[in-house]
């Protein structure tokens, strides 16, 4: 048995900065209530972790940020790697609280690119998942942006003479490139920019070209758009068995009888501890043949 990790795969750029952000804000703030509007990335360690640094995320899916920010009296806010909108964030302001913005890069110009065009008078259409954090940002600037989730909204829409086209930067490769060519055959005039972020592409390459895989292990919350969109890609390039798994506990033995190449990836939201320990996992099983599966120390996740 062979266990193999997939190269590139887990943190990028943008959720290092966002978490180390999140360790600045406490240092030079001891004594302060810290709070993160939403789970700063999308992986629960992450956010369980972060509790040992006493600061409290706001994830309730039942209230809206805006509610959150109505109970929030003092302290400081943080703002996700996922982006936020103007309104909110100038909602703390009146409020007069402070906040630190931990919004990825990426997501910051795809924001920029919308602005401009909207400028230019054309219509958006804006390619991501319903209801996440990144697109809800996105579609708050303006009424003249309409998400794109499934083929069936392209064709509820109305002719425009400008369509701009852009997306959430964490959708599949293979998603972006069927709506791309649904909307060409709507709107043959439109304006088209990809913004699926390097670390989601060059992650989503990379399983796409993995040979004589039988087993691939994917390391990510759940909650984690590239890393579901990961589990997509892997299905459709044919390896039979694909995992998402949250750690080392969730490996089943099942998985792993007869099997001769096991590939391990991550979700970009995903800590190095919790993909080292399902290699090393993984590696202890393949010399005893006996499946451990240890506990995650939340002092090593961040």
């Amino acid at each position: 048995m062979k266990i193999q990790k997939v190269i590139p795969s887990g943190y990028c750029k943008g959720v290092v900065r966002a978490i180390e952000l999140v360790k600045k804000t406490r240092k030079e703030n001891p004594h302060d209530k810290i709070y993160v509007l939403g789970m700063i990335v999308h992986n629960t360690y992450v956010t369980e972790a972060l509790k040992n640094l006493d600061v409290i995320t706001l994830s309730d899916e039942l209230k809206s940020k805006e509610e959150w920010i109505d109970e929030i009296d003092d302290g400081i806010v943080i703002f996700t790697a996922h982006g936020i909108s103007d309104q909110i964030k100038n909602k703390a302001i009146d409020k007069g609280l402070r906040y630190v913005d931990a919004s990825c890069i990426d997501v910051i110009k795809t924001r920029e690119i919308v602005k401009e065009r909207l400028n230019e008078d054309y219509e958006i259409l804006y390619i991501g998942k319903r209801n996440h954090p990144e697109a809800m940002a996105v579609l708050s600037i303006s009424s003249h942006i309409h998400l794109i989730s499934e083929a069936q909204d392209i064709y509820k829409l109305d002719e425009y003479p400008k369509v701009f086209v852009t997306n959430q930067t964490t959708m599949s490769i293979y998603d972006i490139r069927d709506l791309f060519n649904k909307i060409r055959k709507k709107y043959d005039h439109a304006v088209f920019e990809e913004e699926i972020c390097n670390a989601t592409s060059s992650r989503q390459k990379a399983t796409m070209n993995l040979k004589d895989c039988d087993v691939l292990y994917i390391v990510g919350d759940t909650k984690s758009n590239n890393s579901n969109k990961l589990k997509e890609i892997a299905v459709k390039n044919g390896i039979k068995t694909v995992r998402l798994i949250g750690c080392a506990n969730e490996i089943e033995e099942k998985d792993l009888d007869g099997v001769n190449n096991i590939y391990v990836t991550a979700g970009a939201s995903t800590p190095t501890y919790l993909t080292n320990q399902v290699i090393d996992t993984l590696n202890c099983y393949a010399e005893t043949h006996v499946l451990k599966k240890p506990s995650v120390d939340l002092n090593k996740i961040i």
